[in-house]
């Protein structure tokens, strides 16, 4: 018989993630398939995060040549920009476009086949030169491929909430016979406004997600882009609920290095004074 999907859920960023950590640390295959990481609270449009477990993860990742939270979450949301545009999600969406080629070029390894952001306001558009795909048609997806735009312009009540939907994966694409094939995991966003409430949820699907590299960093930029839709559209964001079809731990440095070793006991003490918090 085949046991529940195992589903997380907090108030706190770190806490969800420490929980999701730890119990991959303990598994001798490395794997939860699948696995259901659910965020509530925010505070001035950021989940509540603990800031000693995301800079132990940050000097682990670091330390191991691999990408800190922050630049991981970029590729979903580019929080800094956003800021830069003072809130004109025009001016967003062209400086982000105008760079795009750039941002591919400073991880090209990683980036060349785009990034998260990009194929959600630019779908058609070819990440290495900025050009239009020319598989793809003149007006076959929405505001020109920009399908947040399309979500924030139809967002309110009366519209069927089923479009409040955007792909990343596209078969054309991404159907390849390449063994190892690194973008996209997230394949999907789905939006969820209850305009009685005044509130919107974001869901997000991997197909794979990588737990120690990646996960924490797609939470906070899912969570950013969240905010972000909900603000533009005139509500709350109120949930983040992230489903991996598999949470696997395929990138960990061995067991006895420092960071590694000091990334689980925060992550142990701070699930222990969570659930010491709870029964009390």
């Amino acid at each position: 018989m085949m046991n529940n999907p195992p589903v997380i859920k907090d108030t706190n960023l770190s806490v969800a993630w420490a929980r999701m950590f730890l119990r991959l640390t303990v598994r001798s295959d490395a794997e939860i398939a699948p696995l259901v990481v659910s965020v509530t609270r925010f505070k001035d449009g950021e989940p509540v995060e603990d800031e000693t477990l995301r800079k132990a993860l940050d000097t682990c990742l670091e330390t191991n040549g691999l990408q800190p939270v922050h630049t991981v979450a970029n590729t979903i949301f580019p929080q800094s920009l956003w800021q830069m545009a003072k809130g004109d999600r025009k001016d967003l969406y062209a400086a982000y476009l105008e760079n795009l080629p750039s941002y591919v070029a400073m991880a090209s390894s990683k980036n060349n086949r785009g990034l998260y952001f990009a194929r959600l306001i630019a779908f058609h558009t070819d990440p290495k030169t900025g050009e239009r795909l020319p598989y793809v048609p003149p007006s076959v997806v929405p505001a020109d491929g920009n399908q947040l735009e399309f979500i924030i312009e139809n967002c309110r009540s009366g519209k069927r909430r089923s479009m409040f939907q955007a792909s990343i994966f596209d078969p054309l694409r991404d159907h390849t016979r390449s063994a190892q094939l690194g973008f996209p995991c997230l394949q999907h966003v789905s939006f969820v406004p209850d305009f009685a409430a005044k509130t919107l949820m974001l869901n997000a699907f991997y197909a794979t997600q990588q737990a120690f590299e990646r996960a924490y960093g797609n939470f906070l930029g899912l969570c950013r882009l969240g905010e972000f839709v909900a603000h533009e559209a005139g509500l709350t964001f109120e949930r983040m609920t992230c489903f991996a079809g598999i949470e696997k731990m395929d990138e960990r440095p061995p067991h006895n290095e420092s960071t590694w070793v000091a990334l689980k006991t925060v992550a142990q003490n701070l699930v222990v004074a969570a659930d010491t918090q709870t029964t009390t």
